[in-house]
């Protein structure tokens, strides 16, 4: 199977323009793509996951991509999916986000010998005169088209900034320039990004003629795959210093019945053979497959080692092993007051929760355990000396442990 039907069949694809020309150029290896990532964090996230997992499929088929690093869109921030203004990041700032994107992008993607390039949409758009850009890019929007797209129309009711209003175009020259500059000739985003996808592919085309090659595909579920990246106890980072390779593990592994094999197509590099073997799976083996999961994309971002060891980690607890190595929570001295600590601010400071009021829900509804004994009293106390021995774990419902420990 070619790779223009592997990503259909893998159900990753979900609008092209000129469809007969994408498939030839991608299954011939002729295509050099690119995907942006705003440096909105210093670290990725899983919602980026697919479109890395995305870049280094159509790379070992030939194909080369382009990492465009958002420092000068970053500076403005996408409205899309956004019920508000974005926080404006300093100069500094984005350049400290960009050199962590840098590394870990590294771990997908092979930069080495021209295979790859990373980009930095700042070169351009940073020098830019005003005038001249309205000019030259601005005179081929349209104002009541741009209004009506999608990403604007939802911002309509509570404000949208002329800040804002501006990314669409700049999107579009980032294209246009990346198809000038460095041939580029693909660009794939999320369903959510059509609208400033195809503001870029018309762009070319305007300034160009109709027959410049310039393409568009979305991926079907990464604007999904955004809010995959946002759990009740925070994001699930690609760092492992902000989540680590157990906690990325236990996110996989507590996917939905109804979402785990989807999951096992759209991400995992598994055979789509087996993966078809695997769609008839159902109950009990629907765990399994969690599980296998869980391991294949740890694996791919931590590395074999660390996926073993989350694995083994997971099976010594859930099978009632108390001393497994699950991520640990470090109290200060501050943390405790007369030698202890509530239920509710442990579960904060451990991440299990986002606020106290959440932490107080969670043991009204039964879902929080100390050392495997559900906490029922709001008001319950941990002792210092009971957590420096070193035996504390904290649960919030099944899946989700901290253990506890005094500096």
């Amino acid at each position: 199977m070619q790779i223009y039907e592997e990503l259909k069949a893998r159900g990753l694809l979900a609008q092209v323009t000129d469809e007969d020309q994408v498939r030839d150029m991608l299954n011939n290896g002729k295509a050099t793509f690119y995907i942006g990532f705003d440096p909105t964090a210093d670290s990725l996230h899983v919602g980026h996951f697919m479109a890395l997992c995305l870049m280094k499929r159509l790379q070992m088929a030939g194909n080369k991509p382009i990492a465009l690093l958002g420092g000068g869109t970053g500076m403005i921030g996408d409205p899309s999916g956004r019920q508000d203004l974005r926080k404006v990041l300093t100069k500094e700032a984005i350049q400290h986000n960009i050199d962590c994107f840098k590394v870990q992008m590294s771990r997908f993607i092979d930069f080495s010998d021209g295979k790859a390039l990373m980009v930095n949409n700042a070169d351009w758009l940073l020098d830019l005169n005003y005038v001249d850009f309205l000019r030259e890019v601005g005179v081929h929007f349209s104002v009541n088209r741009m209004l009506a797209a999608e990403c604007y129309k939802q911002r309509m009711e509570k404000g949208l900034t002329f800040l804002e209003f501006n990314y669409m175009l700049m999107q579009g020259y980032d294209f246009y320039r990346l198809f000038l500059d460095y041939g580029c000739n693909f660009q794939f985003g999320g369903d959510d990004q059509w609208s400033n996808m195809l503001a870029g592919t018309e762009l070319i085309r305007r300034k160009l003629g109709k027959d410049a090659h310039a393409m568009t595909i979305t991926l079907l579920l990464n604007s999904e795959g955004k809010k995959m990246g946002k759990t009740a106890s925070g994001a699930v980072w690609l760092d492992p210093n902000k989540t680590s390779p157990y906690e990325f593990y236990q996110y996989w592994r507590n996917v939905a019945d109804s979402d785990v094999l989807k999951c096992i197509r759209m991400l995992t590099f598994l055979p789509l053979e087996q993966v078809d073997e695997m769609d008839k799976w159902e109950g009990s083996q629907l765990n399994k497959a969690k599980e296998i999961l869980a391991y294949e994309l740890t694996s791919l971002v931590h590395g074999e080692e660390e996926a073993k060891a989350a694995q083994d980690a997971a099976k010594a607890l859930f099978g009632g092993g108390a001393k497994a190595e699950i991520p640990t929570t470090v109290l200060q001295d501050e943390d405790f007051a007369n030698g202890e600590i509530g239920v509710i601010q442990a579960l904060v400071k451990a991440g299990l929760v986002t606020s106290n009021g959440e932490a107080r829900r969670a043991i009204q509804q039964g879902g929080v355990k100390v050392n495997g004994e559900k906490v029922g009293d709001v008001f319950a106390m941990l002792k210092k000396d009971d957590i420096a021995s070193g035996e504390m774990i904290i649960q919030r419902g099944k899946k989700n442990f901290k253990k506890l420990v005094v500096e």
